[in-house]
């Protein structure tokens, strides 16, 4: 499972590497992603992450909060790809001046400057995805393709189906949005892959086995405990965007 004997280099690996391969963010060379995230660890690692600036300030954040000196510890990687008790750990009302200080500048922040008392701001992968992205503030506007950027950017759970030789079907719930709010829908198949040239990102699915998924990749098996955690730091990020879209503010 997530986190089981994996270093924290490896582990940020595992769920970075998908946006890297498309050239999303992070560094420009994904096959260096790729073999740190098989385990192969070299002292550029904490280099490379630090590239991927929209994750970066989450695990500053998440370390500081545990008390950590170590941004790649692996109880911090896992808090902010998967969540879980860890991200009580940080206060939302710091972490949102903490976000809006590393963000602020730029202009395509989606729902950071509307924040207030009421949000429960937490540094996990979600929140950046839905709240602090701007796809949100296209979806009544735009609709699919705002929607198909936040359903692959999410990571994801799911069980797996059917495994082949580079892809494995997995049963998950993909985001709906009515007009009105945006949830999770009811479960679908889909395809994601889990190795190319036969290096995978993580431990090779198992048909039966709950996996977490980003883009269309599948980056890990988790537990059930891990799978609801992930649901609730999704839910939290889901609550503040359909808060402001019932006070038609996105």
């Amino acid at each position: 499972m997530t986190g089981v004997h994996v270093a924290g280099p490896a582990l940020f690996a595992r769920y970075a590497y998908p946006p890297n391969e498309l050239g999303y963010c992070g560094a420009d060379d994904p096959s260096a992603l790729l073999r740190q995230a098989t385990g192969t660890v070299t002292d550029q690692d904490r280099s490379r992450a630090q590239q991927f600036d929209g994750a970066w300030p989450y695990l500053e954040a998440l370390a500081r909060g545990v008390g950590v000196d170590d941004p790649l510890d692996p109880r911090v990687i896992e808090a902010y790809w998967l969540g879980g008790p860890l991200l009580d750990s940080v206060n939302s009302e710091e972490l949102v001046a903490y976000l809006r200080s590393e963000f602020g500048k730029r202009n395509d922040i989606g729902l950071l400057s509307d924040l207030d008392g009421r949000d429960r701001a937490l540094a996990h992968h979600s929140f950046h995805v839905l709240v602090v992205y701007p796809w949100v503030r296209l979806l009544r506007k735009h609709g699919a393709v705002p929607l198909s950027v936040l359903q692959n950017c999410r990571i994801r759970w799911g069980e797996v189906c059917d495994v082949g030789d580079e892809y494995a079907e997995v049963m998950s719930s993909p985001l709906v949005f009515d007009g009105n709010q945006l949830t999770r829908g009811p479960e679908t198949i889909e395809p994601v892959r889990w190795n190319i040239d036969g290096i995978p990102l993580g431990p090779a699915p198992v048909r039966g086995n709950l996996v977490a998924l980003h883009w269309d990749w599948l980056c890990d098996t988790i537990s059930a405990t891990q799978a609801g955690a992930l649901d609730l730091a999704e839910e939290s990020a889901l609550e503040i965007v359909n808060l402001r879209l019932r006070e038609r503010t996105v």
